[in-house]
């Protein structure tokens, strides 16, 4: 089955009549000044870099910038049940590309237990493989998201996903997602995950000081510090656990 040629979301930016103030969070952050150099590509976008640099509240203002709640879970799920979000959202504009995706999701790693509440609650637990999520482990639940509710000719974004899932997960997920993305699925995903962001071909966007810049798999501090650390973890861990 071929792959989508066209992604549903091409383009990110701040809107040419947006009144903001770069000197204030989020706009302060480097990445959000150059979201506009940010080109999605039609399968697999990753934002990647540290902790702060700005990949998740990005994800963040684009999802709700297509009307996602800020919890996450479907466009039909809408509530909040503590803390705040950026006004990012209210100044982005979206470039979408046509026909729009019979599917779409957001699921964020740090709230998807009021989600998982949500659905227990509302009962429609057919989607999601006809469990509990509460009666499932953090990583089944995520897998059930993946694998039940993920329908294929989708929009799927992902906010750091990796948090929930053993590294033999996380491979059984990057399987799910080849497995959506032949069937013309678009994901863009915030993660720390050397597993994840191995996905042939998928762009990879680094986010830092500096702003944000395409690179390569293995240029990414994710690919190199963890194979230095594994090929090399007796001295690096006598380096870290030396007494100073």
């Amino acid at each position: 089955m071929p792959k989508r040629k066209e992604p549903y979301v091409a383009l990110a930016n701040i809107r040419p009549n947006a009144v903001v103030d770069y000197d204030i969070f989020p706009f302060s952050i480097p990445a959000v000044r150059e979201i506009g150099s940010i080109h999605f590509h039609p399968n697999v976008t990753f934002f990647v870099g540290e902790n702060g640099a700005g990949k998740s509240t990005v994800l963040e203002g684009i999802a709700l910038a297509l009307g996602f709640g800020a919890e996450g879970g479907t466009k039909n799920v809408h509530f909040r049940s503590a803390g705040s979000t950026s006004s990012l959202h209210e100044n982005l504009r979206i470039s979408r590309r046509v026909p729009a995706p019979s599917d779409e999701y957001f699921l964020r790693a740090e709230s998807f237990f009021n989600v998982a509440s949500h659905v227990d609650a509302t009962g429609y637990l057919k989607g999601y493989g006809g469990k509990s999520l509460h009666t499932q482990s953090h990583g089944e639940s995520f897998m059930a998201v993946l694998l039940n509710k993920f329908r294929g000719n989708g929009l799927y974004l992902l906010d750091e996903p990796e948090a929930a899932l053993s590294p033999g997960r996380q491979l059984a997920a990057l399987n799910a997602i080849h497995k959506l993305v032949e069937n013309h699925s678009q994901f863009i995903i915030a993660t720390h995950s050397p597993i994840l962001m191995s996905y042939p071909n998928a762009k990879i966007i680094q986010f830092d000081e500096s702003g944000i810049n395409e690179v390569n798999f293995e240029d990414t501090e994710h690919f190199l510090i963890t194979k230095d650390f594994l090929n090399n973890y007796p001295r690096r861990l006598s380096q870290l656990l030396q007494d100073d």
